[in-house]
């Protein structure tokens, strides 16, 4: 199932729009009940008649600027403030004063992604009773939300608008509003089922020398006849079926391949960084805190390119195009769910699947590779922060997305708002040592100490000697932040993993806090 593209109701005022040729006009993010970042310069821009002056008076501040021989113009304020108060901010030129009205200063986030991103509050809260107790809370008078695009304006937080807001989103900035009491901007741009490919900006991909290594690399084992060949089977067998499907008065199952494309292209149709440009590029040098990404069932829609490569050059890229450093990069990991909770009482891990025995051989725990994929993606990446989803709920369209949005917001306040007491992350792997057929595994994140939860055992880390081949370990809790470990079937113990697997329901370490161990391997990256 996909979602449809997030399209907010939007009201439109009549002060902000001047619709005459070199015309004083702001850029449609500076419209009424627009949130301003805090604490940073704030970027305010927009078109005038060619080589005019243009003055922008706010919170207690004026600034010029000149517009240049095409008429666009930017002006810079010094930092803000937090504020709830809503203000004006007048915008003078050509003659006119602009006003743009109950402006606040607070934190604004773009949300971006696929699906899950995309998804509405209307379409979760129907099976999230979490989510649909916060609908009813509306209005929220220091919320404001934002539809990327072209030319997109904000709204404020109303029973009427809330609907419509991406579910995971605004559970994500209701709960920084709440736990921060500043006021929240969402600007959220995220279309279901879509690649990362479309996502990253093309002058960013182009240059990569990361990709593009990595796709020359990917192109000198490509078999052009083999591939071919594999898609003429795809094509045949659809169009078998539409013609069954057809004869049988149905609709085809699925859409018929495209055309071969050779690596570095778009296997997915359009065009690498399309949808970028489409939804968020509009909204780049707007001040933000931050990005939360929702993506990843879609691959990158590249050929010949990973997941790890593309969302490294991705947060890069958007970085490097905001100009405003390298501002946090959460993003969900993938796959959702799969693993057990601490406890499903909690209403964020309400969802999770229930416990399980340990299968009777490691090769059984398949898929590691992907669920360490993102954990990788967040130690590689500087304040890049990886959203812990293994114990909130499976399936494509895991239905908590209060709970989604909740961890997130825990994930913010730990690692970007360092906010004191607040515990985001479970374990996570720091170092190992080997005496003798013994490992000990030095983890972070413990909080209070460590704990197994469901079994008297502990289960879920495997060891391997020099011939690579896996076995379960037998491991026990040693301290606050350690675990001991060894197998008889490895004498000599040089690799250790945790949780290596994309279903982990038997994996069962936790801190006292109640979060679960991130699966690791120190196997170097494939």
């Amino acid at each position: 199932m996909k979602f449809p593209i997030l399209i907010f109701a939007l009201t439109l005022t009549s002060s902000l729009f001047v619709h005459s040729a070199n015309g004083l006009e702001p850029d449609s993010h500076f419209s009424d009940h627009m949130v301003l970042q805090r604490d940073m310069d704030v970027p305010v821009w927009g078109t005038a008649a060619p080589n005019s002056d243009v003055f922008v008076s706010f919170a207690g501040q004026k600034v010029n600027a000149k517009a240049d021989a095409k008429g666009q113009w930017r002006a810079v304020l010094k930092p803000l403030q937090a504020s709830s108060e809503g203000r004006v901010m007048t915008i003078s030129g050509d003659g006119k004063d602009l006003e743009i009205k109950n402006a606040l200063i607070g934190d604004v986030w773009v949300g971006s992604g696929q699906s899950n991103m995309a998804g509405r509050v209307e379409s979760y809260a129907k099976n999230d009773p979490t989510l649909a107790e916060l609908v009813t809370k509306a209005p929220f008078p220091s919320i404001r939300l934002m539809n990327g695009g072209p030319k997109p304006t904000w709204q404020e937080a109303t029973p009427e608008t809330v609907p419509k807001a991406s579910a995971i989103l605004f559970a994500f900035g209701e709960r920084l509003h709440r736990d921060l009491n500043v006021p929240i901007g969402l600007i959220v741009g995220a279309v279901g089922g879509t690649p990362s490919g479309m996502w990253i900006p093309a002058e960013i991909l182009a240059e990569s020398e990361l990709c593009q290594a990595e796709i020359k690399v990917f192109a000198k084992t490509w078999d052009r006849e083999k591939a071919q060949a594999r898609l003429d089977v795809a094509v045949a067998a659809w169009e078998k079926q539409a013609a069954e499907a057809e004869a049988a008065g149905k609709k085809p199952r699925g859409r018929k391949p495209l055309p071969l494309v050779a690596p570095g292209g778009a296997s997915r149709g359009g065009k690498s960084g399309g949808l970028f440009d489409r939804y968020i590029r509009s909204s780049v040098g707007y001040g933000i805190r931050g990005v939360l990404w929702d993506q990843g069932e879609s691959g990158t829609g590249v050929v010949g390119l990973g997941q790890h490569a593309t969302m490294t050059e991705l947060i890069r890229g958007w970085r490097e195009l905001w100009g405003q450093g390298d501002f946090p990069f959460l993003f969900v990991q993938k796959p959702s769910g799969y693993g057990n909770a601490f406890s499903n009482e909690n209403p964020i891990t309400r969802e999770a699947n229930e416990f399980s025995e340990l299968p009777k051989t490691v090769s059984e725990a398949r898929g590691g590779e992907g669920r360490f994929l993102y954990t990788r993606l967040m130690l590689d990446n500087e304040n890049a922060w990886m959203v812990p989803a293994i114990d909130l709920g499976s399936s494509v369209h895991p239905i908590n997305k209060w709970g989604y949005g909740n961890r997130a917001a825990e994930i913010a306040q730990q690692r970007v708002y360092k906010k004191a007491g607040v515990v985001g992350y479970g374990p996570i792997y720091k170092s190992h040592a080997v005496s003798g057929d013994k490992v000990t595994v030095t983890f972070s994140d413990t909080g209070e100490g460590l704990v197994t939860k469901h079994s008297d055992e502990l289960q879920g880390f495997a060891l391997a000697g020099d011939n690579g081949i896996w076995h379960w370990a037998i491991a026990k809790i040693d301290g606050d932040d350690t675990v001991v470990m060894a197998s008889e079937a490895v004498g000599e113990p040089t690799q250790v993993r945790f949780g290596y697997a994309q279903k982990r329901q038997w994996a069962n370490l936790f801190n006292k806090a109640g979060l679960p161990a991130l699966a690791f391997t120190t196997e170097s990256a494939k």
